[in-house]
């Protein structure tokens, strides 16, 4: 303004400029026509000059110019923030970067300047507008401006002469840099929402408008009548769905992807869809017994107790069974999913994953698990008194836990199943785990098991023992398989001699038998003295032939001695019969003993 003043005073001086200067006729400094027309010139243009100085400004690159304007306009209506039409008050104008001239600009406006607003990646700017048509009554956010183009409502003017509202707005500003009049607009910076893979986004509306989320792009509804659950004779929750741009939960969800999305007007809940495991473990303590097998097969029990913690990662505790008057901890495993058509389900009938698991999930198991282990009937296979394997139907049994156990988890995954339907939770299997049974149902046919184990034991020892003394004798053969084979021979020699002696002892009594008939025959002849003498000689005769045989050397020495033919002794015998004449010439061949026998 200051500037203003001093260009009128130059410009008032310039006119009034008077003909001369000074006090006295001597003093005067007279101008002439020419040379006050100089000094006019020369005042004007220093007013024009200073003029020109508040009529021009210079916005930066990265600055946006913003116009108030201050004198010579009329008052804004009523209710309005911004001028359209040159009145006094923020302009709907902006300056861009560069030189702008406007006659008297600085003194008619205040111009002010603010750096563009840039949005970095991963995040985005909620706008709220200053100035527009008030919101009607039920409106939470701005309608969808115009064409849906963010330029066309950023600019002021045509936003405000097209029915732009006021307030919140539900388009935002993506990353980059935006020229944005900041007397109209306010942004307030926010993150962006990231879907990761292997999750959907169940979006909750609270604004009625089109849409433009990548694929999901729809105008804005005319009618949205929420979709439901409407038979509820299976048990099923009620579940309000409404279509794609109503206010609600829609019935489609946002896929894995980065998305722009405001998020005072949309609500994002992500929904885990891969296969989850919950498990129930721990909340007891577990008791065992161990059986010990000293040196001479006695069989000792050794009993043991373990705390099983409960981890903040389970699930729930362990399922306690009452089985046969027994209580029974009874670990388990179930699979779940939640598939992307079921995720609005389950969000508009129970709210999310830890609610489904708590309030749908877990009480069902615990229930389920209890009917199906501890009531009603199961389909087994057992052998029955012939040995033959037959199916019956019974009540389940605590040692079921450990032996059919696959029947117990089918009938228990075909009773959970449709309750997980109920609230869209697709249960995919059922896992029980090493059951805590009490060490005294296990001890005897832990007992049993192990001493039929011990006695297949020592049959294999018994058997190996077998096999090695096998191998020895088959060895030690080997080693006297010579000896074996000469007393193979032996023994089949003496088989022959045995036959040759039956038949010489056949021969020496058909010899015999004739002998006695003969002697018989001698005896009717000769006498019985006379074939009793006989006899003796004949056998006499025998045995020394026999002598001969086994000792060679007898002959021997006789045929050297036969050169002494004369006798030496004479032999006197009473001619009785007997045999003292043999006995001595016996006597004599052996060494001469006879004759010295018979000189004495």
């Amino acid at each position: 303004m200051f500037r203003v003043f001093l260009a009128i005073v130059l410009s008032v001086l310039a006119l009034m400029l008077p003909s001369g200067i000074g006090g006295g006729v001597s003093r005067r400094i007279e101008f002439g026509g020419f040379g006050r027309r100089i000094v006019q010139g020369v005042l004007i243009f220093f007013a024009f000059l200073v003029l020109l100085s508040t009529s021009f400004t210079t916005i930066g690159s990265n600055d946006v110019g913003h116009l108030s304007r201050i004198y010579l306009g009329r008052q804004l209506p009523p209710g309005r923030v911004i001028a359209l039409a040159g009145e006094n008050g923020p302009q709907a104008e902006i300056l861009g970067p560069g030189f702008h001239f406007r006659f008297l600009l600085n003194v008619l406006y205040s111009v002010t300047t603010e750096e563009v607003v840039e949005i970095k990646a991963g995040k985005l700017g909620r706008l709220v507008a200053r100035d527009g048509q008030p919101l009607k009554a039920g409106q939470m956010f701005a309608e969808v401006f115009g064409d849906g183009q963010i330029d066309s409502m950023l600019d002021v003017t045509y936003f405000l002469t097209n029915g732009g509202q006021k307030g919140p707005q539900i388009f935002v500003l993506t990353p980059g840099k935006w020229r944005i009049n900041r007397f109209q607009w306010d942004f307030v910076e926010d993150d962006d929402t990231s879907i990761e893979k292997g999750f959907v986004g169940v979006v909750k509306s609270n604004v009625r408008s089109s849409v433009n989320f990548g694929d999901m792009n729809v105008e804005k509804p005319e009618f949205c009548s929420p979709t439901k659950e409407t038979d509820l004779s299976g048990g099923k929750l009620s579940v309000p769905l409404v279509p794609v741009g109503c206010i609600g939960v829609w019935d489609k969800t946002l896929l894995p992807g980065r998305y722009y999305l405001n998020n005072d007007a949309y609500s994002i809940i992500k929904m885990d869809t891969r296969v989850q495991s919950w498990e129930f473990k721990g909340g007891f303590k577990r008791r065992t017994v161990a059986l010990n097998v000293d040196q001479e097969g006695k069989i000792t029990q050794i009993q043991s107790e373990t705390d099983e913690p409960v981890n903040d990662e389970y699930a729930d505790r362990a399922v306690f069974l009452k089985m046969e008057g027994w209580d029974i901890p009874q670990e388990l495993r179930v699979l779940v999913q939640i598939t992307p058509d079921n995720a609005p389900i389950v969000v508009a009938s129970v709210g999310g994953e830890k609610e489904v698991e708590h309030r749908i999930i877990v009480p069902a198991v615990r229930a389920i698990i209890r009917d199906v282990t501890g009531g009603g009937f199961i389909d087994v296979e057992e052998f029955d008194k012939k040995g033959e394997l037959v199916k019956i139907k019974r009540l389940p049994q605590v040692l079921d836990l450990l032996v059919n156990r696959q029947v117990l988890e089918r009938k228990a995954l075909d009773t959970l199943k449709p309750e997980g339907q109920k609230a869209g939770v697709d249960i995919k299997e059922v896992r029980f785990g090493d059951p805590a049974v009490p060490p005294e149902l296990l001890v005897a046919r832990l007992r049993e098991q192990l001493a039929q184990q011990l006695s297949a034991s020592y049959q294999q020892e018994k058997l190996a023992q077998d096999d090695r003394v096998k191998t020895e004798n088959a060895r030690a053969t080997a080693d006297q398989q010579g000896g074996l084979v000469q007393a193979q021979i032996e023994y089949l020699r003496q088989q022959e001699l045995k036959k040759a002696a039956q038949l010489a002892g056949e021969g020496e009594k058909l010899k015999l038998t004739e002998i006695a008939i003969g002697q018989k025959a001698q005896v009717a002849v000769l006498g019985e003295e006379r074939v009793v003498a006989l006899r003796k000689y004949e056998l006499l005769i025998e045995r020394i032939f026999n002598a001969i045989e086994k000792h060679p050397e007898l002959l021997t020495a006789a045929l050297t001695n036969v050169g002494k033919l004369v006798p030496q002794t004479v032999i006197q015998t009473s001619g009785t019969g007997s045999l003292d004449g043999p006995a001595a010439i016996l006597g004599s061949f052996l060494g001469g003993q006879g004759s010295k026998e018979v000189e004495k």
